[in-house]
């Protein structure tokens, strides 16, 4: 099958499933994504090529049709914007040569649009690892960006991909805006580009925001005061995801400011204390955060909709002396 012959049946695929989406919306990407490989089967039969319902759960692209692969991205808000695979690539599935990004909107009006992959990526980020984002719209590609193809970039060594990284992030900074290199050397890991910010000098509406999104992520942070590693991941996802350094971890949840801000109480945890303050902020990055943040943070994938339920059981059982299930999100479970 020739490239043209396959964008035609994208064309069916994607109708589909918009005219299903309009009628009645898609509630989570797994079951999207399983409409995607049905309503796909039934376009490839009289090319005798066989869907996958059981694929690796990590392999990219999510669907594999010989030459041909299909990334599928879903999101209940109104953007066509998304996390999509890191920048390392090592479960790829070499056999496929071309990748399409099939992608499901519903917030809004409910849309599904596919792409080709390499012209949708347009963006580098970077939480544990590197990751691409894709967007489905007139914007210039990554790769353009950086005067690379994406054939060509994929097949460099890592520290090569970095080399490119580097300098498209250089090229995006801001005034007064910095990069902060964690290593520079050939072999001693990747480097993550970030422009760093100071936690003490944001508005206090992003600060809330971004312990919510650290609080949830994170949920060691309720463990006991004795723990030393409590706030490391909140450190780097916060340095890694959103360019912000924090000098006293800690503070973001225990300092009498957060905590206590009218002075109105003593005693108590002030861990609890805190969370119970940002609970709505939790509850908002709850069904707004990406999917691969939580698989990475949680190692698995959660439902918008049942996170705070998993937040509170993983919770329960890393807290000590205090139950957080019991004063935590009670109108939530």
């Amino acid at each position: 099958m020739e490239r043209k012959e396959f964008e035609q049946i994208l064309d069916l695929i994607v109708a589909t499933l918009a005219a299903e989406s309009q009628k009645t919306i898609f509630t989570g990407s797994a079951q999207f994504e399983n409409r995607v490989r049905e309503v796909a089967q039934d376009h490839l039969k009289k090319h005798k090529q066989p869907v996958d319902f059981t694929p690796h759960p990590q392999a990219f692209p999510d669907i594999d049709l010989g030459n041909f692969g299909i990334e599928v991205k879903f999101t209940t808000s109104d953007s066509w914007r998304s996390v999509a695979n890191s920048v390392l690539e090592s479960n790829r599935i070499h056999s496929v040569k071309h990748v399409y990004l099939v992608f499901g909107k519903m917030g809004g009006d409910p849309d599904v649009k596919w792409a080709d992959y390499e012209s949708s990526v347009m963006h580098v980020r970077t939480s544990h690892v590197p990751r691409f984002e894709v967007e489905i719209g007139d914007k210039q590609s990554l790769f353009e960006l950086m005067d690379v193809t994406y054939d060509e970039f994929r097949a460099k060594e890592m520290h090569e991909k970095m080399q490119h990284i580097r300098a498209y992030a250089r090229n995006r900074l801001g005034p007064g805006e910095r990069l902060w290199w964690l290593d520079e050397n050939e072999g001693e890991g990747h480097t993550l580009p970030i422009q760093a910010r100071l936690y003490t000098k944001l508005a206090v509406e992003e600060k809330i925001k971004l312990r919510a999104e650290a609080a949830l992520l994170c949920p060691g942070i309720v463990r006991s005061g004795r723990a030393r590693d409590k706030y490391d991941d909140v450190v780097l996802y916060l340095s890694t995801y959103h360019g912000v350094l924090c000098h006293q971890a800690r503070d973001l949840f225990t300092a009498g400011s957060v905590a206590n801000p009218n002075n109105d109480k003593t005693g108590g945890l002030y861990i609890e204390r805190a969370l119970l303050l940002i609970t709505p902020a939790m509850r908002q990055a709850a069904l707004t955060m990406e999917n691969a943040l939580f698989e990475e943070y949680w190692g698995r994938s959660v439902a918008p909709a049942d996170r705070i339920t998993e937040w509170l059981s993983m919770a329960d059982e890393l807290a000590d002396n205090w139950t957080p299930s019991e004063t935590l999100f009670l109108d939530d479970v």
